[in-house]
């Protein structure tokens, strides 16, 4: 019996399955007259994926769902298969690999790309980060990716699958040339990739997203203007003149006059010789006494006692 891969033709999440198919020699069929928003929705769906998402691969031992499950499902049918690595450690990095394919590139790209089309809510400040945390991610898989061919060894692995499928997304809807032209390991490396003839036969030829997608307009469509019947014969209203009223008188109208503000009594006094930012400098430098240096002059000196004396033993929490 055949797997049955229930998910769109162009699905990135779906081929991922198809081109580990390929490799592995697995038949995975996708299901015949799919329909997105209709097929996933519908109670047999949903008995196999309760949330309706896609893909979910139906086997002869049930449903399984999520994309990278459902890879690593149909790479392991067949034991010794190179796509899992020859060794214990090349399993580990194929696996910190697809973690990385999803939780780095794929999220990043998804938050860039989908509010765009009109998948969620396009806010600018959310859009700037995705695509720095891109460009970080992107950065850190051209480093590793200068001095190697594939992600793991010397051939493909699961990981380069993943990977590859993740990028597709973003280089065909919205990582146009100037932006990928800063990581140019992971251009060669997707190039190399999708023009692998397992690769190629589900993929098909892929060409690099000209430019961003704009943001989707979310602007209600205007409704036409109701046009009220005319009535037969209605006679003509005349308009109601208006009663002219007297007008205001110009003591009324005419604005008070501002009042002068009344002087400040500190304004009488003499102008001060003594310049405090001097003697905060002369204090924190020598602790001369206020007291000793004070010119009355413009100034009045108040003495006061504390209540709680007994807190005041720090002297210049005192002072302020």
């Amino acid at each position: 019996m055949a797997l049955v891969l229930h998910a769109g033709k162009n699905n990135k999440n779906a081929v991922k399955a198809l081109i580990a198919a390929q490799y592995c020699d697995v038949e995975v069929k996708l299901a015949e007259n799919f329909e997105m928003g209709v097929t996933n929705k519908s109670p047999e769906f949903l008995k196999m994926n309760p949330i309706g998402k896609v893909p979910v691969l139906e086997t002869p031992e049930g449903p399984v769902f999520e994309s990278n499950a459902i890879a690593r499902y149909v790479t392991r049918i067949k034991a010794d298969n190179p796509l899992f690595g020859s060794t214990l450690i090349d399993y580990g990095h194929i696996e910190q690999w697809t973690d990385f394919a999803a939780m780095e590139i794929d999220v990043n790209i998804s938050k860039w790309l989908y509010p765009r089309l009109g998948y969620g809510v396009h806010l600018p400040l959310a859009e700037e980060h995705a695509i720095a945390s891109l460009k970080r991610a992107l950065d850190a898989l051209n480093t590793h990716l200068a001095s190697n061919t594939y992600l793991v060894g010397h051939s493909v692995s699961l990981a380069d699958i993943v990977m590859t499928c993740n990028l597709y997304l973003g280089f065909s809807q919205i990582m146009t040339k100037s932006f990928t032209s800063e990581f140019p390991h992971v251009e060669r490396y997707f190039w190399t990739m999708v023009n692998q003839p397992n690769f190629k036969k589900i993929l098909g030829e892929v060409k690099q997203a000209e430019s961003v997608p704009p943001v989707a307009s979310k602007k209600p469509a205007a409704q036409p203007k109701e046009t009220k019947p005319k009535a037969k014969n209605e006679p003509k209203k005349e308009p109601k003149k208006e009663v002219e009223k007297p007008a205001k008188a110009e003591a009324a109208e005419e604005e008070e006059a501002p009042k002068p503000k009344p002087k400040n009594p500190l304004d009488l006094l003499p102008p001060s010789k003594m310049i405090l930012d001097e003697w905060k400098r002369l204090y924190s430098n020598t602790k001369t006494n206020f007291r000793e240096v004070a010119i009355k002059e413009g100034y009045s000196l108040w003495f006061c006692d504390n209540k709680y004396n007994e807190e005041n033993t720090v002297s210049f929490v005192t002072m302020n």
